[in-house]
C-alpha cells in the first residue's frame, strides 16, 4: 500500500514510539490523525508534525480514550469523515504496570499482583487493540478500498518476570493479529504486528544504570533500538502488499 496521500491512523500517537511513527510518515506525504488522551500533548504532536521540513499534508489530533467503546466509535466515525477514508491504522497506545504474580518469603505470601492492576493492562493493551481494530476495520470495508493494520506486541508476549499483565496483553496482540488476517483478507485488508524489545524512550532513559547494562548485557547487538527502527518496521509492513499475519521481531537478538 502506498503510504503518500493515504491517512494513518496511529493511537498513542502524541509521544514515544507513537510520534516517531507520525513523524516518518508524515515526511513520506501521508495524512495522520493521532489519538491520544492527553490533549496537550496532542496539541504539541501536531503543532511539531505540522512544522516539519516539507510537510504539506493534514495533521490532526483526537482526544480519546481507546478502552471507551462509545468514544472510539465516535473518534473513527470522525476521523472517517475528516479525511474521506482510513488507510492504515498503527494500534500502539498501550501501558506498562509491572510486578511480580505472587511475592512469598519464608513461605508466606506477602503480596500479590491485584485484580486492577492486571485489567489496567489488559483494558488498555488488549481491549483499547480490539475497539481500534474494529472500527478502523469497519470504515475500510465500507469503503472498499481496504487498509493495513498494525499492530504493536512485544518479545514479552513469551512471558517475562514481572509482566504478567503486559505478557498477557502482547500475546493476546499477537492472535488478534493472526486472525484478523485470516477474516479480514478477503476484504483486502491486511494486518501485521511488530514486536519490539527494548526501545529507548523517556521510560529507559530513567532505567537505574545496572538495569539498562543488564539490558545491555544480554542484546547481541550491545545497545537499545531506536524509535525509528521501529518506524522503518511498520513502514515494511504497511508497503509490503504479502505481508499478513505474521509478526516481525525487531529486538537486537534479545529474547527474554
Amino acid at each position: 500500500m502506498e503510504i503518500k496521500n493515504n491517512t494513518v491512523v496511529i493511537t498513542g500517537g502524541a509521544q514515544g514510539l507513537g510520534f516517531a511513527m507520525a513523524q516518518k510518515f508524515a515526511k513520506m506525504g501521508a495524512n495522520i490523525a493521532l489519538i491520544d488522551m492527553a490533549q496537550d500533548a496532542l496539541n504539541t504532536a501536531t503543532e511539531q508534525l505540522s512544522q516539519l521540513d516539507g510537510v504539506t499534508t493534514c495533521i490532526q489530533g483526537y482526544a480519546a480514550n481507546v478502552t471507551n467503546e462509545s468514544e472510539m466509535e465516535a473518534v473513527f466515525n470522525t476521523i472517517n469523515s475528516d479525511f474521506g477514508h482510513i488507510g492504515v491504522l498503527i494500534n500502539n497506545a498501550g501501558i506498562l504496570r509491572d510486578g511480580m504474580f505472587i511475592k512469598a518469603k519464608d513461605g508466606k505470601v506477602v503480596k500479590k499482583m491485584s485484580l486492577e492492576q492486571f485489567q489496567s493492562v489488559i483494558d488498555v493493551n488488549l481491549t483499547g487493540v480490539f475497539l481500534a481494530g474494529r472500527e478502523a476495520a469497519s470504515h475500510m470495508i465500507e469503503s472498499g478500498k481496504g487498509g493495513v493494520i498494525v499492530n504493536m506486541s512485544s518479545v514479552a508476549r513469551a512471558g517475562n518476570i514481572g509482566q504478567t499483565n503486559y505478557a498477557a496483553s502482547k500475546a493476546g496482540v499477537v492472535a488478534l493479529t493472526t486472525t484478523w488476517a485470516k477474516e479480514l483478507g478477503r476484504f483486502g485488508i491486511r494486518v501485521g504486528a511488530i514486536a519490539p524489545g527494548v526501545i529507548s524512550t523517556a521510560m529507559t532513559d530513567v532505567m537505574k544504570p545496572e538495569a539498562k547494562e543488564r539490558m545491555l548485557s544480554v542484546t547481541p547487538v550491545g545497545r537499545l533500538g531506536e524509535t525509528a527502527e521501529i518506524a522503518h518496521t511498520a513502514q515494511y509492513i504497511i508497503e509490503n502488499d504479502f505481508f499478513t499475519g505474521r509478526v516481525v521481531e525487531i529486538d537486537g537478538g534479545i529474547r527474554l
